[in-house]
């Protein structure tokens, strides 16, 4: 009875993003450009805003971390995604699948929490700008940032907690290109309908909680400016526009995947690889193309260049 219970399946399969062998070679070279991009503009705006003193300001900081979490959930999954591509099989050990789900699970939650922590974040600036500095302090902004990592924390390991010690036993062929729960729980060589629930109510909660939060937040800060000056809405609009844009693109999928009662494959993929590849890359060019004293500190970088370099 003890050997049934332990997993006899030492290693996955993914059944990739598609079928089509020439497909998955034109694939190659595009995910591999924008995996290049995702890891350079999000680890530029990380460089910018701790080099720049201009972008010391609790709004950066948490942009900062926002760049760095976007680079650690697309490396999680993209880089295998991209070498995949070249492979008839594409495998990967029980272990790296675990591993795969917790560091997804970490990061997304992680970002959740931190989106909201930016929307606290321009609340105070917009609602109260003369107690912006008081209330946005260097240890109130680390102490926030370390919430959104604890409870993405948390998230990650009641989520690997519920699946790591169910029995599989045969089945081994994952349909997509990472190991997501959902699909990962349905190879177990037992009834998982229950634990399956539990596990999308456990994601769905805490998406649907955190995108909530978040909508209210920015229409109050939106109906509040307007109450207070004519001009006000635009200029609100124009900060918060950004946040709102990221807001949607990475809620979006994961709300849809967890909550929607149908499961359709092809939908399942498209949307599984818009928040772990696209959105991570969107991200940074989505505050750098808004944001003028990004694009100053850009400017910045570009000349301390140039006049190294004519001092060589």
């Amino acid at each position: 009875m003890e050997e049934a219970n332990q997993s006899v399946v030492s290693e996955f399969i993914f059944r990739g993003l598609c079928h089509s062998r020439e497909l998955q070679t034109f694939l190659l070279l595009p995910f591999s450009i924008l995996y290049m991009m995702t890891v350079v503009g999000n680890l530029l705006v990380v460089s910018l805003i701790i080099r720049d003193p201009h972008l010391h300001s609790p709004m950066y900081f948490l942009l900062a971390n926002l760049s760095f979490v976007d680079f650690c959930l697309s490396s999680v999954t993209t880089p295998k995604l991209t070498t995949d591509f070249l492979k008839d099989n594409k495998t990967i050990s029980f272990q790296g699948c675990m591993s795969q789900i917790l560091c997804v699970h970490f990061f997304g939650g992680g970002e959740m929490v931190l989106l909201v922590t930016m929307a606290y974040d321009r609340y105070v600036a917009i609602c109260k700008p003369l107690h912006y500095s008081s209330i946005m302090n260097r240890q109130k902004c680390i102490l926030l940032v370390s919430i959104s990592w604890i409870i993405g924390f948390v998230h990650a390991m009641s989520q690997l907690a519920m699946i790591l010690e169910l029995p599989f036993c045969g089945p081994r062929m994952v349909d997509s290109f990472f190991c997501d729960i959902p699909l990962v729980i349905k190879l177990a060589c037992m009834d998982t309908h229950t634990l399956g629930i539990l596990i999308n109510a456990d994601s769905g909660l805490l998406a649907t909680s955190c995108f909530i939060i978040l909508l209210v937040s920015y229409t109050y800060i939106l109906v509040t400016v307007c109450l207070h000056s004519k001009d006000g809405a635009s200029k609100a609009l124009s900060t918060c526009t950004s946040h709102i844009t990221v807001v949607v693109l990475f809620f979006g999928p994961c709300i849809f995947i967890y909550l929607w009662p149908l499961s359709i494959t092809w939908v399942d993929k498209f949307l599984a690889m818009f928040y772990t590849v696209i959105t991570p890359l969107l991200n940074p060019a989505i505050y750098t193309l808004r944001n003028k004293e990004i694009k100053n500190a850009i400017k910045r970088l570009k000349n301390q260049h140039i006049d190294s370099r004519d001092k060589f």
